[in-house]
This record gives C-alpha cells, structure tokens and sequence, in this order.
C-alpha cells in the first residue's frame, strides 16, 4: 500500500451511524478518510484542511447538506464534491448539482460505482496542479485564495494572486517594481501600484508573506509571523 502521503484524502460528511463508518471502510483503502456527523462540522472542516474529493449527505444535522456545499463554494473551496443521499427525484439532482456539487449519486449505491466515480473526479481535479507553496501557506492560483493549517482560508483578489504568484514561482529571485510592473500591470501605470498590491497582501496574510529589498524590490516571504 502507499505511503499515507501519496494516499488522496477525503472528508466524509454522513450523519447515518450505520452508513457513515460502513463507507469509510469500504473507501478506507483507497483514501485517507476523515468522517463528521453534520453540516457544521463539514464545513469547519473543509475550510480548515486541505482535501482531495468530498462526499457530502443532503439530509444533514446543523447545516443541509445544500447548504453546506454553498457555503464551501463561496469561500472559494474548489475541491470537487459528490453529493450521497436518498433524495433522487430530479430537481434533488439539479438543486444539488446547481449548489455547486460535480456529481450525485443515491441511495442504495453500488460500492464499485462509487470508486470509480470519485476515481473520475480526483483525476479531472488533480491535473493540472495550481497551488504554490509559500511556507506553511499554500495559494490556489485557481480559487484566488491561499490558506494555512494555522487559520482559515483567505479569498485574493485576480491581481493579488498574480503578483503573489510571480514572487512565489521563484522563491530565490527578488524582482524590481519595474519588473513587475512589466509582467503584471499595464505599462501606464506607476511603480508605486506594487506597493498598494503588497500592503494589500500584509495586510491580509501576513506581514512577511512579501520582503522587502530595499533598493531593489520584492521578494516571496514565508508567511509565518
């Protein structure tokens, strides 16, 4: 069996006492599994760790399973979601796909379908890869967001997350205003701008995710106070 790094993870929100343990030893193998019995739970969770794939029940305690994957959704949490529940009428399907879901399956399901379901959807998230590391951070060019296992994620804006980005896909470089100006910005506007994006960033982060050169610009920090 592979190590327990290379093993994908997967948050497991089911409030069914029986069921819940039932497919985590079914998946057991093949993922790292951690299960919570409610919505809140699934959404600190999900917001605090970093995950491969999600299977989420709709019929949840605390938080509706709808809810939940929302809530996900507009923290910018783009890790791919199958809904497992009981409810299949069509508009449950739509509800939850509209929500934010990549895909639904009910209840009773098939052991085997589900694997390769979430086998699918694993693949078409992990490729390519848009995260970077910067320190105990790690921003998700993909989500413009960055987030830590010391607090909850951090939603960037489009040129925020260029600039941080830059810095980070040469840790060793330290870059000049001009330089970033060039390949960021627009060649009218003022050095100065690069100032603003990293105050910005301070402010938001942390005030060593950027370092200052002085006399020669920016370069990525690591995050951490």
């Amino acid at each position: 069996m592979s190590s327990t790094e290379d093993v994908p993870s997967l948050l497991l929100v089911e409030d069914d006492a029986v069921l819940g343990p039932l497919v985590a030893e079914l998946l057991g193998i093949d993922y790292r599994i951690r299960l919570v019995a409610n919505g809140r739970d699934g959404l600190h969770a999900g917001l605090t760790e970093v995950w491969d794939v999600m299977i989420i029940d709709r019929g949840l305690p605390g938080m509706d399973g709808v809810e939940l994957i929302k809530a996900l959704r507009s923290k910018g949490i783009t890790v791919p979601i199958l809904i497992l529940t009981a409810l299949g009428s069509t508009q449950d399907k739509v509800d939850g796909l509209d929500a934010g879901a990549n895909d639904y399956m009910t209840k009773p399901f098939d052991a085997a379908e589900l694997n390769a379901r979430l086998r699918a959807l694993t693949r078409s998230f992990t490729l390519p890869r848009t995260s970077l590391g910067i320190g105990d951070w790690e921003l998700d060019t993909a989500s413009r967001s960055i987030r830590s296992v010391y607090g909850p994620l951090v939603s960037l804006t489009a040129k925020e997350t260029e600039l941080l980005a830059a810095l980070a896909s040469e840790p060793e470089r330290v870059f000049t205003r001009d330089e970033l100006i060039t390949s960021l910005f627009q060649p009218t506007d003022q050095p100065g701008v690069i100032d603003t994006y990293v105050h910005h960033l301070r402010r938001k982060i942390s005030k060593a995710v950027v370092r200052t050169v002085h006399g020669v610009g920016y370069q990525i920090g690591d995050a951490h106070e």
